[in-house]
């Protein structure tokens, strides 16, 4: 294994190869064709395509895929993205069942079935900036609560939430560092970033790339900065999950969960 390693990171021709089969064999509704932007016009673009998420047809289109996902996982089949954050979310919750958790980005509620499945007690609530990802989560699970909020802009009030989880989003949204500062504002505790593709040699990276057949954009973050923006905002990394590593180019793009804890006079112990 660690001579294909090798020979991968040492051959430019091979790294391209392999990532053209990816894109061939991976499903038309997954995230395909990624494509760096380069200049002083990246940014424009990734704001431009802001807004590619609230797209009416993606929301079946995901939730056919997560449905199975959910289907195994019920079954006891193992999904790193699932289990890495029931074990963060399972250190720092209260069996009470009395912790409140916003999930910003929430799709169509799918992480709330995930704790269901694990048994984790919380009072949860989810929100996304796309309405028909909303209608689509008040639709599975009515007995829930759903808030169509923008990631830069809650309407929540500070520390609202003992736990707020950025759910798999702060890769969408060009303006991250206002997102970080609304997931810090709103959070009481701990605040979780979920599934954030990280670079530990290169400057951030803004990418298009298509999700489930819609162009939209993808931020590949410099792990440094983003863990500055973090310790701006009074968040401090206690834990991290590495949900997979995929080598391109010249480094490795690291999916990571980082749990984050409130400083400050808002924080407080966890009774274990």
């Amino acid at each position: 294994m660690n001579w294909l390693r090798y020979k991968v990171q040492s051959h430019p021709w091979l790294r391209a190869m392999l990532r053209r089969l990816r894109t061939h064999w991976t499903p038309e509704t997954a995230s395909t064709e990624l494509v760096a932007l380069q200049g002083s016009g990246a940014y424009a673009t990734a704001l431009a395509l802001r807004d590619s998420w609230q797209d009416t047809s993606i929301p079946q289109r995901q939730r056919r895929l997560v449905d199975a996902e959910l289907d195994a996982y019920r079954a006891g089949r193992p999904i790193p993205a699932f289990d890495t954050l029931v074990q963060m979310l399972r250190n720092v919750t209260h069996t009470n069942g009395e912790d409140t958790l916003l999930e910003i980005g929430c799709a169509s509620g799918h992480y709330a079935e995930v704790m269901r499945i694990q048994g984790l007690r919380v009072q949860y609530v989810g929100c996304d900036y796309s309405q028909a990802f909303i209608d689509l989560a008040r639709q599975r699970l009515p007995a829930l609560r759903f808030d169509t909020e923008d990631a830069t802009a809650l309407g929540y009030g500070d520390a609202a939430f003992d736990i707020v989880v950025s759910g798999c989003c702060l890769l969408h949204i060009p303006q991250y560092a206002a997102a970080i500062a609304e997931t810090a504002r709103v959070a009481r505790r701990f605040a979780v970033f979920h599934r954030t593709p990280v670079l530990h040699s290169q400057p951030t990276r803004i990418f298009t790339k298509k999700a489930y057949n819609v162009r939209t954009v993808e931020i590949h973050f410099n792990e440094q900065e983003l863990v500055r923006l973090f310790a701006l905002h009074r968040l401090r990394v206690v834990d991290i999950g590495t949900i997979s590593c995929d080598w391109r180019d010249a480094d490795a793009v690291a999916v990571k969960t980082y749990l984050c804890e409130k400083a400050g006079p808002a924080a407080t112990e966890v009774s274990r």
